[in-house]
């Protein structure tokens, strides 16, 4: 993901991959509303096929219906994880990503204003590597965020849990999961003879059963907790994980930045990893880009971290008290109870709802205050002059956009206001398909990652819309006649 929006911001970027081939495994099962329209902002969401959307969720095991909050769904179901790596790569490739799959990180040497030089085992043999800056988004066992030394606190594991795809099982399906007295399984088809199983066994400490757990492990321990016996099926992969959480102090340290699983850890739950680490990378991309280019403007790269860690943090926060209800014991059962009374309430809906899809992220943008300020762009339609479009549609360049939501035939002067930015900001006069969509705002500027930076509802004394330009250089630097004049 990171890649492709590096190259929409125009800058050149070499993927290394440690895998010969994609595993072609399941682990991710879809994701979250908001990530679901962070593809579509790109394009990608036909690429799919067919998605599912699911209206009920949970959190913590209390199911409840996630679209009592507007836009909002428990994500898109049943996408395998290596149907979105496919998708993700051909993107990334297309757009001129440079990917070297069997090259395996050794060795990161931060060589201050040169920039950053790698050394990686390749199918050729040692080989380095130097470019401008280096993203480690190589999972919780990060190669390059131990290399770096970066900062890594939180809670360590309290417990081993399996994950396998098992078949000829012939399971019931528990799709909420079913706590027994022993522990907790899991089990959802996945396909004609193929189910997705997650097995917690109570009083297992972690690292008890090692690293690479077999189907016999599984089975063993499906049995102890159920009384029902897999031992005559077998399975595709079988992989283990805990309920370690974890997040780096900082994103960013001098020409090294982390994303994803690299810079936070958590118990799995509702999709939220993959998804929180696509939205990194939608929010790292154009402004490293950017920066790359010589065209950030102060403090823009630095604003990845100031962003990303406080949804960060919270995603860590909601896994460990989803975790804590749903895998806990009987001393869990209050919380328990006491989740289920309070999910009665439309508001606790409307806020858990907003926490695990994704859509209720807010970011610190400045100016006058609007309930889209610093929000995501609305997925809504627009009518324009050339004809109907979507305000998705008019991210899919990776580029800013000014969106004038008006009729008039004459140029509004916050589009002439733009024309300097032209080269980064895409100007679009439309007419919402809902006169309600945008809360009464006649303008707004939206980020590359479709977050809102500015909403213009109110103009000055001489009809100019106040804090417009003063916005434009915050995130996307000095207009272009003044870039031209400085570089001269």
């Amino acid at each position: 993901m990171l890649a492709g929006e590096l190259r929409l911001g125009g800058v050149g970027v070499i993927v290394t991959e440690r895998l010969a081939e994609p595993t072609g495994q399941s682990r991710g099962l879809g994701f979250t509303a908001r990530a679901m329209e962070v593809f579509d902002q790109r394009g990608l969401l036909p690429r799919f096929g067919t998605l599912e959307k699911s209206p009920l969720g949970h959190f913590g095991g209390v199911q409840f219906d996630y679209t009592v909050l507007e836009d909002s769904h428990f994500g898109a179901r049943g996408v395998p994880q290596y149907l979105t790596e496919e998708v993700l790569e051909a993107w990334a490739t297309e757009l001129g990503a440079d990917l070297r799959r069997g090259w395996d990180l050794v060795d990161i040497a931060d060589e201050g204003d040169e920039g950053v030089r790698v050394t990686l085992n390749t199918p050729e043999g040692v080989r380095q590597l130097r470019a401008a800056y280096l993203v480690g988004c190589d999972g919780g066992h990060s190669t390059v965020r131990k290399a770096v030394g970066f900062d890594f606190p939180g809670t360590p594991a309290t417990r081993d849990m399996y994950l396998a795809d098992v078949v000829g099982c012939d399971l019931r399906p528990r799709f909420l999961g079913e706590r027994l007295p022993n522990g907790m399984v899991m089990a959802a088809p996945l396909k004609e003879g193929v189910d997705r199983v997650i097995v917690c066994e109570h009083g297992t400490p972690p690292g008890a059963r090692g690293e690479s757990p077999g189907f016999e492990e599984i089975a063993d321990a499906w049995q102890r907790i159920t009384g029902e016996s897999l031992h005559g099926g077998g399975a595709e992969w079988v992989s283990s994980f805990t309920d370690a959480t974890r997040q780096v102090t900082e994103y960013r340290r001098g020409r090294v930045l982390l994303a994803g699983d690299a810079a936070h850890i958590h118990l799995p739950a509702g999709g939220q990893g993959l998804s929180t680490g696509v939205q990194d990378a939608a929010n790292l991309g154009w402004k490293l880009a950017a920066t790359v280019r010589g065209r950030a403007p102060e403090g823009l790269l630095d604003s990845y971290h100031d962003e990303r860690h406080p949804v960060g943090a919270r995603l860590l926060m909601n896994t460990r008290a989803q975790g804590t209800v749903f895998l806990g014991g009987d001393e869990a059962d209050p919380l328990r109870h006491l989740l289920t009374e309070l999910l009665e309430y439309d508001v606790v809906k409307r806020h858990l709802s907003g926490t695990v899809s994704g859509l209720d992220i807010r970011y610190d943008v400045g100016g006058p205050a609007h309930p889209l300020a610093g929000r995501r762009l609305p997925p809504r339609g627009l009518r324009t002059a050339s004809g109907p479009t979507t305000t998705t549609a008019l991210l899919h360049a990776g580029r800013g956009v000014l969106l004038v939501l008006t009729d008039d035939e004459q140029a509004p002067e916050s589009a002439e206001i733009a024309e300097a930015w032209a080269d980064r900001v895409d100007v679009t006069v439309a007419v919402p398909e809902d006169p309600g969509s945008f809360g009464g705002a006649a303008a707004l500027l939206v980020r590359p990652d479709g977050y809102v930076a500015w909403v213009g509802s109110d103009t000055t004394a001489a009809g100019v819309p106040d804090g417009l330009a003063q916005a434009l250089r915050r995130w996307f630097g000095a207009p272009a006649a003044l870039d031209a004049a400085s570089a001269a």
